[in-house]
C-alpha cells in the first residue's frame, strides 16, 4: 500500500498528471469527490473534460462521501480531489472537523491498496474577507499537510509540469 499525493493550483495539471500515473493499473476506482452540481454549467464543462480522459476500464464513483468509499470499495483508488472532503465538512464545528480529519487519516493509513490523491493548493494569496473562505483555506491546509505526511510520493504541479517534493524538501 502506498499513498501518492499530487497537489497544485487550479489548472496546474494535477488531475492529468494523476490520471497518467494511474494508467498502469488494470483495475482502478476513480473517485470524483464532489456533489454533481447539475445547474453549474462551468462545473459540468469541467467534468466533461475530466471524463473524456478516463479509460473506460476504470470504475467511476461520483460522490462527496469519502467515508462511504473507504467502507465499500477495494483496490487502487484515485481520489480527485480532496477539497470535496473539506467542502462536505465545511459547516462542521471545529471538534467535529478534527474528528473527521483524524478518521480520514486513519482510513488512509489502513487502506490495503494504493491511493492516489489530488489536492488543490490554497492559501498562497490574499486572506478571504469571508469567514467561510478562511475556514476552507485553514482546513485545506490541515488536510494537505496531513496527507503529505502520510504519503510516500508527493508531487507539486505547476503550469503543466510536476516537481517531486520528496527530493527537494526536508521535514521539520
Amino acid at each position: 500500500m502506498a499513498i501518492t499525493f499530487i497537489t497544485g493550483a487550479i489548472k496546474s495539471g494535477k488531475s492529468e498528471f494523476a490520471e497518467k500515473k494511474c494508467l498502469n493499473y488494470k483495475k482502478l476506482t476513480y473517485v470524483a469527490l464532489s456533489k454533481a452540481l447539475p445547474n453549474d454549467k462551468l462545473w459540468q464543462d469541467k467534468i466533461k473534460i475530466h471524463k473524456s480522459r478516463r479509460p473506460s476500464s476504470w470504475n467511476i464513483i461520483e460522490s462527496d462521501d469519502l467515508f462511504y468509499i473507504f467502507e465499500n470499495v477495494s483496490g487502487p483508488l484515485l481520489i480527485d480531489s480532496i477539497g470535496g472532503f473539506v467542502v462536505k465538512n465545511i459547516n462542521k464545528d471545529n471538534s467535529e472537523w478534527k474528528k473527521n480529519l483524524l478518521l480520514l487519516n486513519k482510513l488512509l493509513s489502513e487502506y490495503d491498496s494504493d491511493i492516489i490523491i489530488v489536492g488543490e493548493q490554497v492559501g498562497w494569496g490574499l486572506v478571504s474577507e469571508y469567514e467561510i473562505g478562511n475556514i476552507f483555506t485553514e482546513r485545506m491546509g490541515e488536510v494537505l499537510r496531513d496527507i503529505t505526511i502520510l504519503s510516500s510520493d508527493n508531487w507539486l504541479t505547476i503550469n503543466g509540469k510536476a516537481i517531486k517534493l520528496d527530493n527537494i524538501f526536508s521535514d521539520f
